[in-house]
């Protein structure tokens, strides 16, 4: 029956009515749509062309990881080994989880293979995480606090970390010398985490913009490891600041 007015609704209208109609409604669209919607659909095409056309977009699709930046630690890690089945890893800023996932599967966190050891892994962000299997999930936290860090000890227990990761980084305000201060404040809260609870011979691995002096950090970070090295995973966009820089061989404060 509704089809039924519908076709006669059409029958009884000239096409001429119909195409004043359609003229009249894309009037009343522009004038209501203002300019600002037109430049961020703009920004949204090109945003989706450069997601269609990224390769590690669709590779992460194809091997089930929550996002392209899994390749990131991927690359590291076949590189330096700083993931090994029976590891303790912490996972900073870790939402939406695709670091973490590597990490357990790396790590044997998810017992995936019974003849390995099994090891930890614990993700915190601010963000809520959807559930890893394997992984300890700390949502709605901030690292940067430090009742959000007893709660870390607390899930360690006497077990010591043997790599800390941190994919952190604070909302770019565009002023570049604040943006670099307040990503490297991140990386150093991480690094004072990471030198009260970590393993000998541990790794840390933290996430940094170069666009500012990063020689303090590396100087700081090679009190506590044998050796500091940046690292521009080929998954990091060429266009992006973002650079990782990592330590290896923990061996306690140095004298």
């Amino acid at each position: 029956m509704r089809n039924q007015k519908v076709k006669t609704i059409f029958e009884t209208k000239t096409m001429k009515g119909i195409t004043r109609n359609l003229h009249l409604c894309r009037q009343s669209l522009a004038k209501v749509v203002p300019n600002k919607t037109k430049k961020r659909g703009t920004s949204t095409n090109e945003w989706l062309t450069r997601q269609l056309s990224d390769p590690f977009v669709e590779r992460a699709k194809m091997m089930n990881y929550r996002c392209r930046s899994a390749f990131k630690l991927v690359e590291i890690n076949d590189k330096h080994e700083i993931l090994k089945p029976g590891c303790t890893v912490i996972d900073c800023g870790a939402a939406p989880g695709s670091w973490s996932q590597i990490a357990a599967n790396e790590t044997n966190a998810n017992g995936q293979i019974a003849t390995l050891p099994t090891g930890l892994v614990i993700g915190i962000d601010k963000l809520q995480i959807y559930p890893i299997n394997g992984v300890h999930l700390l949502g709605n936290a901030d690292f940067m606090k430090p009742e959000t860090q007893d709660r870390v000890k607390s899930i360690l227990g006497d077990r010591k970390v043997d790599c800390v990761l941190s994919d952190m980084a604070p909302n770019a305000t565009g002023v570049r010398a604040l943006d670099q201060e307040n990503i490297t404040k991140l990386c150093y809260t991480v690094l004072r985490f990471a030198a009260l609870m970590s393993s000998v011979n541990a790794s840390l691995l933290v996430k940094l913009w170069c666009n500012g002096d990063l020689k303090q950090l590396e100087r700081d970070m090679l009190r506590f490891y044998e050796t500091v090295k940046l690292i521009k995973p080929a998954a990091s966009r060429a266009d992006s600041a973002e650079i990782f820089m990592l330590g290896k061989g923990f061996v306690g404060l140095k004298t």
